[in-house]
């Protein structure tokens, strides 16, 4: 464990009661000898987009893909100074509607440019961002808008419906909503019934001629005032607004720059439908995605590879092989097999952009298979991180040509220090010899300053100090973390979206609930009871004895149709449930 952490603080024993063992703490040897000072330029998260423009006045920042009859055309694209300066119009109409320092704005919508530019807004003049999320289940939208005091939400235009569902609830905080695109007269009534000002954007661009701020800039000053409100579901209750810092944020740009900074250029936050044409147009250096997506970028090349010929598949399959036994050896990437890169692997590297060199993949667990084939085929590295919404996202990110270190998140970031608490219980002995595990404490700057507005829940998870992320992790030779459970009965889908299987079979009786991150979906298996359902056959004419009952499709029709009912009446996510049945036994 000394190739890249080093060890800072010696373990602590348990006193054998409630306190359990913790094993030595670790750093990065990049910061062995304390932890980067932030730059004294930047304070702000606006401090970061303002120097951007300084910098780069003229170049492209943001870009928008016209679709034309479902087919993709160019991008449009806005300069640096172009957002800065609607920003500034954006910032000016918000205080028209009295909007102040400190006040919470809601965002509701996919990336886009605007999206952005509402965001950079807030953190002109000194609002908490609030971003909003349908994952979070039903009724999360209005949770959120009461729990955080919204009092302005810009949405997309699919998103104006859902915001209106909360009234009249919310509309003691909502007073004004901004559609990125148009509304409808019904819609515009609707608002009005119930206090609530709606605008489409441009109209709202406007409202800032009325008053004369002369785009005077409002931002917070210090690096310790909340920049965003995360809300996060993590647990079978109301989400829980996760409270990051302006120095939270500034302290992972600063670690992920350290930690690799010759990889850091061009990202590309891309639609996942028009994924490969995305990359083929943009052609970015860097791509952070979910493992969902990576699997079907290498579901698609195994079916192009394997519907070729059998001198092409055989010739991949050599260049393959070779090129994985020397990256095995220790050679890097683009020196384990130049001559298939340039023959076989261009190809792949192509249909990619051409330019791509580090793939990161983060909110869950990406095969070990698929994170392999990637590495050796895409002629760039792949690496896994590893973070939370309370770490403000990166905490461990896999080194670049280490093959060893596939199947792990890499070791911490130059910004968190790190250990391992044992978890007696479930068997996990944080000062074993061989292979210490337990669950993953976190110390540093970038961790969140806690939930808004329950101290008792950030009691719970903030102790002394320490974060304790509920995730077992298992430290490798190398000091690379492997994640090997969940100290609670909740994990992630490979989506990123939080599950907990005990809530769904508290609402499914008789129902048993199996995932895990590598997948998409869950799968149940259903044990009808025996009464119920024959009552039910003798009513609606299905003949047969129990077996033959179960293997109708008129069964299978209605036990899912009682399944999905049960869901919409308990507001199970969507996400989390989507039914479809093959067969009963």
């Amino acid at each position: 464990m000394k190739r890249y952490v080093v060890e800072i603080e010696k373990a602590k024993e348990g006193d054998g009661g409630d306190r359990p063992s913790v094993g030595p703490v670790y750093r990065n040897v990049l910061a062995k000898h304390g932890f980067r000072p932030l730059t004294d330029a930047l304070h702000t998260c606006w401090d970061v987009f303002r120097s951007s423009v300084e910098k780069y006045p003229n170049n492209p920042m943001l870009g928008l893909r016209e679709i034309v009859d479902g087919k993709a055309g160019k991008y449009a694209w806005l300069t640096y100074k172009q957002v800065y300066e609607m920003v500034l119009k954006l910032g000016d109409s918000i205080r028209t509607r009295g909007i102040n320092k400190g006040a919470r704005c809601g965002i509701y919508g996919i990336n886009c440019p605007k999206w952005v530019v509402s965001m950079q807004a807030c953190n002109a003049f000194g609002l908490h961002c609030v971003p909003l999320y349908d994952t979070l289940g039903a009724g999360a939208v209005k949770y959120i808008i009461c729990h955080a005091e919204i009092s302005i939400i810009f949405a997309e235009e699919t998103k104006i419906s859902e915001v209106l569902k909360t009234l009249p609830d919310t509309g003691k905080y909502l007073k004004t909503l901004v559609s990125f695109s148009t509304i409808t007269n019904e819609q515009k009534q609707m608002a009005e019934k119930c206090g609530l000002e709606l605008y489409p954007w441009e109209i709202f661009l406007q409202l800032e001629n009325k008053e004369r701020y002369d785009h005077e800039v409002l931002p917070s000053k210090m690096r310790s005032d909340i920049c965003t409100i995360m809300y996060t579901s993590g647990t079978t209750g109301e989400p829980k607004g996760v409270m990051i810092t302006n120095e939270s944020i500034l302290s992972i740009l600063s670690g992920v720059n350290h930690h690799l900074e010759s990889m850091n250029e061009e990202v590309g936050w891309l639609d996942i439908k028009l994924l490969i044409d995305d990359l083929k147009e943009l052609k970015p250096t860097v791509f952070c995605a979910v493992p969902r997506v990576l699997d079907r970028i290498y579901s698609g090349l195994v079916e192009k590879i394997s519907s070729s010929g059998f001198l092409k598949q055989t010739m991949f399959n050599i260049a393959y092989s070779y090129k994985l036994h020397n990256m095995s050896r220790g050679y890097r990437h683009e020196e384990a097999a130049p001559r298939f890169d340039k023959i076989i692997f261009s190809k792949v590297k192509e249909g990619l952009g051409g330019k791509m060199r580090l793939i990161l993949s983060g909110a869950a667990p990406l095969s070990a298979s698929v994170e392999t084939f990637l590495r050796v085929v895409t002629c760039a590295h792949v690496l896994q991180g590893y973070g939370l919404t309370e770490s403000c996202a990166g905490s461990f990110v896999a080194q670049p040509d280490e093959l060893s270190m596939t199947g792990t998140v890499g070791p911490p970031l130059p910004i968190v220090d790190v250990c391992l608490m044992s978890v007696p219980e479930m068997g996990y002995d944080a000062l074993a010899g061989s292979t210490p595990r337990g669950e993953i404490l976190l110390r540093g700057n970038s961790l969140f300053s806690g939930y808004y507005k329950r101290e008792d829940l950030t009691k719970e998870v903030l102790v002394d100090g320490w974060f304790h992320t509920g995730d077992i992790g298992e430290w490798q030779p190398d000091g690379s973390m492997k994640i090997i459970d969940r100290k609670k009965n909740i994990f992630k889908l490979s989506q990123g979206e939080y599950i907990s299987v005990e809530n769904l079979e508290s609402v499914f009786t008789l129902i048993w609930i199996y995932g895990n991150s590598f997948e998409s979906f869950l799968v149940a298996v259903v044990n009808p009871n025996k009464e119920s359902l024959e009552s039910w056959a003798a009513e609606n004419g299905v003949a047969g004895d129990f077996c033959t009952i179960c293997e109708n499709p008129k069964t299978n029709a209605y036990i899912l149709g009682e399944l999905t009912s049960i869901a919409k009446d308990k507001k199970v996510s969507s996400l989390s449930l989507s039914f479809s049945l093959a067969s009963f036994p």
